[in-house]
């Protein structure tokens, strides 16, 4: 099973709840499974005295009814033992050294064990978080987990990142859940704290990724995140363009305008289709193009990057988009159309 398929419970480890990928069942499922041992325990507790409830004294001289049985099972097996009811024959006597003794040696076990749990566990969760922040350095750190923070922490995976090494800081208890899920460290806090961007170690981490959906959050965290970290490369998403410089001022070295780039898109989608599938292949991580920075090598010596000059990217054949070379080269036909780079003018006009 996925590390993201193996969803982690949350451990919260201090006020502002950081909260690690954790390998075992959450306390709730733990604790469910011991409170129906201890009702089962119970249960064959109070079935064997009210079978032998022949053998028993009340001081009230009464015979014990069901309820008598489930009281006598109760104060017994929690060692409170009142002396109210006691076994008087031998074969109660006998059911309570060979099963009841041993049933509450069980049931202690059981809370006492559920006690110890707990206080360790809690130790063991603070310690753990300490340990992450001491040693983690060059991660990456994700303001807001909505749809563009998930998407970029996916986008960030597919291209190598390890999960472990990808924190996430939310207002959204939700959110926070939901990374926790995915298999990443989060924090439930405001990123434009220093406070909180030191709960994930700000200042060692290499990249942070503004994605909240507010223009004048975004501009707040970038401004708090480059007080505590002037070296990581720091992207930001704004809603709007024209607050897409007081986010370059604010300290992002790269800005992203959501909502214009969703409307272009769909420009794109109504005026040519294919442009459109492109464009969404290229942002489709494992699947036909994709766009990758890498080092120039050997063979790259000498290529040159000129004006006018268009590149190729795909071929739109009777309606269909032909952008996947792995099976042989595409050659062009008459009547093909094609999808090519072009650079613009600075007034924006194509070439």
């Amino acid at each position: 099973m996925s590390r993201r398929a193996r969803l982690q419970d949350a451990i919260r480890v201090s006020a502002l709840s950081l909260v690690l990928p954790k390998d075992d069942a959450g306390p709730g499922r733990i604790l469910a499974r011991r409170v129906l041992i201890a009702l089962a325990v119970l249960f064959v507790a109070t079935l064997a005295v009210f079978v032998q409830r022949g053998g028993y004294h009340d001081i009230r001289e009464k015979p014990l009814g069901v309820i008598d049985s489930l009281y006598y099972a109760t104060v017994s097996l929690s060692t409170t033992g009142y002396g109210d009811v006691t076994p008087v024959s031998a074969s109660a006597r006998l059911v309570n050294v060979v099963l009841i003794t041993p049933l509450r040696l069980l049931f202690l076990i059981i809370f006492v064990g559920t006690t110890i749990e707990v206080l360790t566990s809690t130790l063991s969760k603070r310690s753990r978080a300490r340990r992450w922040r001491k040693h983690v350095h060059d991660h990456t750190v994700i303001v807001g987990y909505g749809t563009k923070g998930r998407a970029a922490a996916a986008a960030l995976a597919d291209a190598g990142e390890a999960l472990d090494r990808i924190a996430v800081i939310d207002l959204d208890g939700a959110d926070v859940e939901r990374a926790s899920e995915d298999g990443l460290t989060a924090i439930c806090g405001d990123a434009s704290r220093t406070d909180v961007l030191r709960q994930v170690s700000i200042a060692r981490a290499r990249r942070v990724v503004i994605a909240t959906n507010r223009d004048d959050s975004n501009v707040l965290v970038a401004l708090t995140v480059r007080q505590l970290n002037t070296s990581a490369t720091v992207v930001a998403s704004v809603r709007h363009a024209e607050n897409a410089d007081l986010l370059r001022a604010a300290g992002a070295d790269a800005v992203v305008v959501s909502a214009e780039a969703a409307g272009r898109l769909l420009g794109l989608s109504a005026h040519s289709p294919a442009t459109a599938d492109l464009v969404t292949d290229l942002l489709d991580a494992g699947t036909g193009r994709e766009i990758i920075e890498r080092d120039a090598g050997p063979a790259d010596t000498g290529r040159a990057l000129r004006p006018g000059e268009d590149v190729l990217l795909a071929v739109v054949r009777d309606g269909a988009l032909l952008a996947d070379p792995s099976r042989g080269a595409i050659e062009v036909r008459p009547g093909d159309r094609l999808l090519v780079a072009q650079h613009t003018h600075a007034s924006g006009g194509k070439r």
